[in-house]
This record gives structure tokens, sequence and C-alpha cells, in this order.
């Protein structure tokens, strides 16, 4: 049978784009919260579902200008600007950039070392930049701290942290962008699949369901 041709005027619709653009999403949280293996988990989820992902490490590690409570303002300022530096030199090499940490919650350790005062007026970058995440899973603290040689096992300096970014995230980013679970829920069993079709959906791209005997 010969092809069917087009009558003059009818044009072709070419079918949706499958993943229209780059996709970002940022696992916050106060430290020892599990962000890292939830990170870990989602973008082995990501490959097993056909796609590419980058991953943006905790910057903060690399602070030359000290860590913990006793980091200064310019300490967290240097962590603030070097998230963004890193999500500026990541987002468009994958069809996902998955973030250890977002400029929220480093932002909340950030207030914490000014006192409680934008001292270096950071709240309008802030606030911009959280309009370029299309989720952000935000974990509890649930969990013990344990002592991993880096980060402080202070569960006061913990509580600090999470109660200025219950304080100020409802103000930066919108409910329908924000997934909050529990850190005990990150487990083996958990159902990352569900968490990046929600991302998917959030750009307008589609997935295949996931292969169970893969």
């Amino acid at each position: 049978m010969p092809p069917r041709t087009r009558s003059a005027g009818q044009s072709e619709t070419p079918p949706p784009p499958v993943w229209p653009r780059p996709a970002k999403i940022a696992f916050i949280g106060s430290h020892g919260i599990r962000k890292t293996s939830a990170l870990l988990a989602f973008a082995a989820e990501v490959q097993r579902a056909g796609r590419s992902v980058e991953l943006g490490r905790e910057v903060v590690r690399d602070n030359p200008l000290g860590i913990n409570e006793g980091a200064t303002g310019e300490a967290q300022l240097w962590v603030l600007v070097s998230q963004i530096r890193q999500e500026l030199e990541l987002a468009r090499k994958a069809d996902i950039l998955a973030t250890d940490r977002g400029v929220m919650d480093n932002y909340a350790y950030y207030l914490r070392s000014c006192g409680g005062r934008d001292e270096y007026d950071a709240e309008s970058l802030v606030r911009r930049w959280c309009r370029t995440y299309d989720l952000v899973v935000r974990l509890l603290p649930d969990v013990a701290l344990q002592a991993d040689g880096v980060r402080s096992t202070s569960d006061a300096f913990r509580d600090e942290v999470e109660a200025i970014l219950d304080r100020v995230l409802p103000t930066l980013v919108p409910a329908d962008r924000l997934l909050t679970l529990q850190a005990s829920a990150i487990t083996s069993r958990f159902d990352w699949f569900a968490v990046l079709a929600r991302l998917a959906a959030s750009i307008g791209a589609t997935l295949p369901q996931p292969d169970l005997w893969r």
C-alpha cells in the first residue's frame, strides 16, 4: 500500500517532547538527616527510568572559612554563593540536576550565623533563585545525629536551623513544589519513582512505568 500523502495546507503535528527541558530537584534540611542517601537513591531511580542525572554535592565541606556552630556570616555567605555557582555550572549537563542542599536551607544557616539578620542583603537573591527549583524535597529530623568527623552533633544547633527553616521556607517555596518527608522514611523500600514522576509532571515530561524485573 502506498504511503498516505497529506492534502495541501495540512501539516503534521509533531508529538510532544518526552523531556522538554532540564529539571532541578533539591534535597534540603539540616545536617545529618539522610539527604545524601536520598539524593543517591533518587539518582539511581532516574537512571533506571532512562534519563540522565547530574549530582550537585554539598559545598559546605569545602568552606575555607569554617563550618558548624561557629561559622560566621561571611562563611555562610560563601556557602550560599558557592551553591548557586555550582548549580549554574551543572544545570544543563543532564536531564535532571539533583542537589544535596539548596539555597533555602543554606539561607537558614546563614540567618542563624548572622543572629537572625540578613546582614548582606541576600534575601532577594535567595527568593529569585528559589524559583529555579522544580521540586524541593525537605527531610525532617526524626533520626539521631551521628558523628562523621566533620558536621556538628549538637541537637540544639540542628534545632535552631530547623526552626529558621520552618519560618522561611513557606515564603520561599510554593506548596505545590514542596515535598516533605520524615528522614526515617529514607530506606531501601522508599518509592523514588513517585518522586521522579512528580518532578517530570512539573515540567510537562512523560516517563514510562518502571520495569519491576530490571
